[in-house]
């Protein structure tokens, strides 16, 4: 994605991360070369046409395809008087139609939401009403969750899309399996809901309308819990997208320097499309390569993954550290042949010491650490691809970025010493949606964004996480909020208080524990259990339920979680 003519290599006191630097990555981007999402992603669909975008369940997208299906969805778009700047939310899993829509809503100038299609209808409430989403494309598996709220919300038009939608005829197949067999399609009605094939049928007959945009223009509302646990939007531009790509690209083409590229990269995509490291790191990385990308439906089969990775012989794959612990644990796996794979990149979540030897030992493929976060489009910081051993730590700052590692009062700390990790560059969000007081929370006078993550910068830039500044629990790379599960908690009428941490957890990093004040003092732990599955999504349920006859408070009534945590 665009070149560089010279390499600035001068290691300033503010930069003494560049003497680390892979030798043919520069300090500093280069101009970005294209103006919005879609005009990159419009060249690249025809500079790599005949070759194949993306394969599900084994039916493949050519690049060709691609472009031309995303057109189509953006024409129907405009042709329903949907307009620049208005909110289209997606909820789906990794399937053809996701890139699809994605690159489709982009191309018309919108703005995709991208949801979680486990969210339970209070969560998918939040995030509709929050982002104003006017319309919403979600697989017709999880049509019951957006038909109980859609009266609540500023939906216009609903449009299903089914899992045999672009499979051909095998489609039909998978949608009996989908719908008779397994089940997965509770009963659902929804007033003039459009179907996705419908939709990308009349698209077909009508004209595109290049809306004018520029770089600073929102392309994605990304939605995260940020430091107060209430649902937030994320706002990135097409800025901060196409550098983040540009970044990689020069990051991630470092790894070929003493090794064989292949001629086409095949990435695993395991991690789901509407989480922000598979959107950058697997969807655009893979338009930017001009690579082939692997869905993975439901990552949680490992024996159908396992088969996915030895049949198409991966070169990069993108993965969180459960996700790896999970595959090291299946015979098969450790049975494949892995002189394909050339880079195994892993983020979300650290990676433990233990995982990375056995991964090596499995693979003969070292795992790079990267860090970011949905503010930061997301990576930030990385692992040079050429490091001869684990690190066990985050890496250095990506072309064109800074880290700070700041005390409260926000003034830089020395080298050795913790402090918040602090970031600023062309990735970082232009802030978050329609909350400025949120913004202005995370956001320094001089333009770092506060990542709430407490950190130790070495003498060579390297940067260790080391603790969380607030009280976020991590499960498997998704970022679960205290006070969410404490909200949903007393909802209950059984439950007079409620307090959440994260406990150690082999699986998933770290568990959701729930302490409980009982109001009605017949409550069991299944009530409790219960009454969080529904409304809650699966990661942020509290694993493990303890009840206390008092929570340990400040003096003015604080609940003290950290006193939780001895």
């Amino acid at each position: 994605m665009g070149s560089f003519s010279a390499l600035d290599r001068s290691a300033t006191p503010d930069r003494i991360w560049l003497s680390s630097y892979p030798a043919t990555v520069p300090a500093d981007l280069p101009p970005l070369p294209f103006e919005t999402l879609g005009a990159f992603f419009d060249d690249r669909t025809a500079r790599y046409a005949d070759r194949t975008a993306f394969t599900s369940m084994g039916r493949s997208m050519s690049f060709a395809e691609l472009g031309e299906s995303a057109t189509h969805i953006a024409a129907w778009l405009q042709e329903e008087g949907f307009r620049k700047g208005d909110r289209i939310a997606v909820m789906l899993p990794n399937i053809l139609q996701s890139p699809v829509i994605v690159y489709g809503i982009l191309k018309a100038g919108m703005v995709v939401v991208n949801v979680n299609p486990l969210y339970t209808p209070r969560e998918l409430e939040h995030q509709l009403k929050d982002s104003g989403a006017v319309a919403i494309f979600v697989l017709e598996n999880f049509a019951a969750t957006v038909e109980a709220v859609l009266a609540r919300t500023a939906l216009r038009r609903v449009i299903v899309a089914t899992m045999g939608d672009m499979l051909g005829l095998k489609g039909h197949l998978v949608n009996f399996i989908v719908r008779k067999v397994k089940k997965l399609v509770p009963a659902w009605s929804i007033d003039r809901a459009k179907s996705f094939r419908s939709v990308l049928k009349e698209g077909s007959r009508l004209g595109l309308r290049p809306p004018a945009m520029t770089r600073d223009d929102v392309a994605f509302l990304q939605y995260t819990g940020g430091t107060t646990g209430v649902s937030k939007g994320a706002v990135l531009t097409h800025r901060n997208l196409l550098a983040n790509t540009l970044q990689m690209s020069l990051w991630i083409n470092s790894a070929f320097d003493d090794k064989h590229r292949p001629e086409v990269l095949t990435f695993l995509c395991a991690l789901p499309l509407y989480h922000i490291f598979a959107l950058t790191v697997n969807s655009l990385m893979g338009l930017e390569t001009g690579g082939h990308n692997i869905l993975i439906p439901n990552p949680r089969d490992i024996p159908a993954l396992v088969k996915e990775i030895d049949k198409y012989h991966i070169n990069i794959i993108i993965i969180l550290n459960t996700l790896l612990n999970a595959l090291l644990n299946n015979e098969d796996f450790r049975e494949i042949d892995f002189s394909h794979l050339k880079l195994t990149f892993a983020g979300g979540m650290s990676v433990q010491r233990p995982v990375a030897d056995r991964w090596r030992d499995v693979t003969g493929c070292m795992i790079i650490e990267g860090y970011g976060l949905s503010e930061t489009s997301p990576v930030a910081t990385a692992n040079p691809m050429n490091i001869a051993d684990f690190t066990g730590m985050i890496g250095i700052p990506m072309p064109s970025t800074e880290v700070d590692i700041r005390d409260e009062d926000g003034n830089r700390l020395p080298l050795g010493e913790v402090g918040e990790i602090c970031i600023r560059g062309p990735q970082v969000m232009a802030g978050y949606w329609q909350r400025p007081e949120e913004t202005a929370k995370v956001m320094t006078p001089d333009g770092f964004f506060r990542s709430g993550d407490m950190g130790v910068m070495n003498e060579k830039g390297f940067t260790k996480i080391v603790d969380r500044k607030k009280d976020m629990i991590l499960v498997s790379g998704f970022n679960v909020y205290p006070n969410e599960i404490e909200e949903v908690a007393v909802m209950h009428p059984g439950i007079l208080e409620a307090a959440a941490i994260g406990v150690p957890d082999q699986h998933s990093g770290e568990a959701v524990k729930l302490f409980i004040v009982r109001k009605d003092p017949s409550l069991t732990e299944k009530e409790v259990k219960d009454h969080c599955a529904k409304n809650l999504t699966n990661y942020k349920r509290p694993r493990y339920v303890e009840f206390l006859d008092a929570l340990p408070k400040s003096n003015v009534g604080k609940i003290l979680r950290k006193d939780l945590r001895r």
